[in-house]
């Protein structure tokens, strides 16, 4: 059995998404996750029924974390005190992760105990912030095998007890060429290092480009949470550049999020209410498709956040592009494997140049065999690297090496 580790469940679209490949292959999971989620992307009865079965560790009261490290040493024996000795001693970024990591471990004592006795091959943790430590040390305590897969925020802003992740996993898996990368930098062994990709059903999705009517304002698509990491601010800017430019257009900014006031006061600050609109809402995974035929091109700005918070291969703007709209993104962290300058779409530097954005867009606009031929391309690149009939590939095959003693 596979126990799959998580900060929310399904509440994180790619968890349904992989779970889903995971089953069908026929590989035995159970799902774990820190906390219920507020809400899922999801409207599917099997997402639903992935939701309901999915064993959550919070609340945690501290009465309960102090009962469960305190019977740990006759639970566990030797495992915890090297597990303590490394929660109060190893490399951590800072006394905050150490305190942090202490408390996890507390956790981990907790969770781990209710483990005993199961059938555990192998603990994986998606994302390997907070959900990771409490994977790593559950993992420890058991003396299981301990593997994860690394995004963005988990690596950058996050970080948690990296070096001791990477040191103590029997595999890592990279979701870009730039992870691997940067796990290779942080001290991982080639071995470790496994590439599989964010991928998509596509079998859900078909490529559909719409008629834009003669004398219709071209339609600009953006969609995602709405937080720094995704640029919106950049965006706006930009459609004020095409508005002052004189170019027929609109653009709907799909999602919710904590910058909603504030980019919306963007939007009338610059007298762009007639050309773009939000819709405050995110917008369920069974919806994309529908969302996604409503324009002529689809962007999303990546950029380094001030908090370090930054995307890792965005979902939405491969849903994008496997439904038939020429994209404009930017070069950061795993986009560029993706987005192929010139050949699977555009890609303008992740700083805060919305003119780089503007004119992108407007070659779209201008350039229809252009924007065609980028959107064509794009769909056999999907269909190439991200098809998810393959992509989970080295995962799956990662997860049948660990379950295979026991088979």
């Amino acid at each position: 059995m596979i126990h799959y580790m998580t900060t929310q469940g399904v509440g994180d679209a790619w968890v349904g998404n992989e779970l889903r490949v995971v089953a069908r292959s026929g590989i035995p999971t159970r799902l774990h996750a820190l906390n219920r989620p507020k809400a899922t992307y999801f409207s599917s009865d099997d997402i639903a029924e992935m939701n309901a079965a999915t064993q959550v560790i919070y609340p945690v009261s501290v009465g309960q974390a102090l009962a469960a490290l305190m019977a740990a040493p006759g639970r566990f024996g030797g495992p915890f005190w090297s597990a303590l000795w490394n929660a109060v001693t190893g490399p951590r970024e800072s006394l905050r992760i150490r305190v942090t990591a202490i408390w996890h471990l507390c956790v981990a004592c907790h969770w781990a105990a209710g483990l005993r006795g199961q059938d555990v091959s192998l603990i994986h943790s998606q994302w390997i912030h907070s959900a990771g430590t409490v994977a790593m040390y559950g993992a420890w305590l058991l003396g299981k095998p301990f593997s994860f897969t690394g995004h963005a925020a988990d690596l950058f802003r996050n970080r948690q007890a990296l070096h001791d992740k990477i040191r103590r996993a029997e595999f890592i898996i990279c979701i870009s060429e730039f992870h691997r990368q940067f796990f290779l930098d942080n001290g991982a062994r080639p071995e470790q290092l496994h590439i599989a990709y964010c991928g998509l059903d596509m079998s859900h999705f078909t490529p559909h480009r719409r008629q834009r009517p003669e004398g219709e304002p071209f339609h600009i698509l953006s969609a995602g949470r709405l937080v720094e990491k995704k640029g919106f601010d950049v965006l706006i800017r930009a459609c004020s550049i095409l508005r002052d430019r004189g170019l027929n257009f609109r653009c709907t900014i799909g999602g919710s999020g904590p910058l909603e006031a504030d980019l919306r006061a963007q939007i009338t600050a610059q007298d762009l209410d007639g050309h773009v609109t939000m819709t405050g809402e995110a917008i369920k995974q069974e919806d994309i498709p529908d969302f996604m035929y409503s324009g002529d091109a689809y962007t999303l700005h990546c950029v380094w956040a001030p908090d370090n918070d930054v995307d890792g291969l965005p979902q939405m703007l491969m849903e994008a592009m496997a439904c038939g709209l020429p994209s404009v993104s930017t070069r950061i962290v795993g986009i560029p494997d993706l987005v192929i300058h010139e050949q699977t779409g555009l890609l303008v530097e992740p700083d805060d140049n919305a003119t780089a954005l503007a004119d992108a867009l407007q070659r779209l606009h201008d350039d229809p065999e252009l924007a065609t031929g980028l959107a064509e391309g794009a769909r056999r690149h999907l269909l190439d690297v991200f098809d998810l009939d393959t992509c989970l590939d080295p995962l799956l095959m990662q997860y049948r090496a660990f379950l295979e003693p026991q088979s």
